[in-house]
């Protein structure tokens, strides 16, 4: 918990939170008359991007990625965190928990609020750039160790983060999309705002692919696992197909009765043994015009 960090510029102020308590944010939310619910949202953990519009200023929630390659999450909260926005032509007031590296770098010149506020959100933007590469990169690492290589090497907990991660982020992005699109800027700001979008844009339509590309690969594998489990259940099958009448031969002639006449026979033993190969002859041969092996 820190001091707000307070930068003027020449024609409106920038208030700065950064983790701040609840008694600190409340007098802050007094000194500017701002919403209480609003600032609420403004410290609730998980709360999914927003845009409300009132007279006195706008209310803006976006999030920024905050994850790592090694990052087995799969909830909005745990991949990334938000920053609110309070702001009107007059006064930009920003809260957010955790400490981001592009923030730092804001430090103009800007001839309004507009250009600060879509430089911070451009910089939010461009938090989910590295992380689409990572799961593209990762989505083909994936595809070519179970289409070329061994299969059983993926396990389903490495396909299921990645299919959850790219759901999530995919979602998160196609709602920031929505928020950024009901602003509205200056005339000078227009093309910095197109930038933002089309950015968005592109960032969605690759965790688009990623999230379609995740769905094929959770079911390839599936498909593969249950394929290879029939294969072994088939092999197991024709084993027993061929044992099973053996087994009943032997069984019989295993029997002690004293009036087998089959006992007595000298060469018993080696007519048992060619009609069990005949009976083996059969059924490969009949599995064979049946085409199961």
């Amino acid at each position: 918990m820190g001091k707000p960090i307070v930068t003027t510029f020449k024609d409106f102020t920038w208030i700065d939170l950064l983790n701040p308590h609840k008694e600190q944010l409340e007098e802050i939310a007094v000194e500017n008359n701002l919403d209480y619910f609003q600032v609420l949202d403004s410290l609730e953990h998980g709360h999914l991007p927003k845009f409300e519009k009132i007279e006195r200023y706008n209310f803006i929630i976006l999030r920024a990625y905050t994850g790592n390659k090694a990052n087995r999450k799969s909830t909005v909260s745990e991949l990334s965190n938000k920053i609110a926005f309070f702001y009107n032509h007059e006064k930009l007031i920003t809260v957010h928990r955790q400490k981001f590296e592009f923030m730092e770098t804001m430090t103009g010149p800007f001839d309004n609020v507009d250009q600060l506020l879509l430089g911070i959100i451009n910089g939010m933007t461009e938090t989910f750039v590295e992380p689409a590469e990572w799961h593209s990169n990762k989505i083909d690492d994936l595809e070519k160790v179970i289409f070329l290589k061994d299969y059983s090497k993926i396990s389903l907990e490495d396909l299921y983060f990645i299919k959850s991660q790219t759901r999530i982020i995919k979602k998160l992005l196609q709602i920031t999309q929505e928020v950024v699109n009901k602003l509205t800027v200056e005339r000078d700001s227009f093309a910095a705002l197109q930038d933002v979008k089309d950015k968005l844009f592109r960032l969605v339509l690759i965790y688009d692919e990623a999230v379609e590309d995740a769905n094929n690969l959770l079911n390839t594998h599936m498909g593969i696992t249950a394929r290879r489990s029939n294969d072994v259940m088939k092999l197991l099958t024709i084993f027993s197909a061929f044992f099973l009448p053996l087994t009943f031969i032997v069984g019989v002639y295993g029997m002690n009765f004293s009036n087998m006449p089959e006992l007595s026979w000298r060469l018993g033993y080696l007519w048992v043994m060619l009609f069990m190969a005949l009976v083996c002859l059969i059924i490969f041969i009949w599995f064979k015009k049946r085409k199961i092996i």
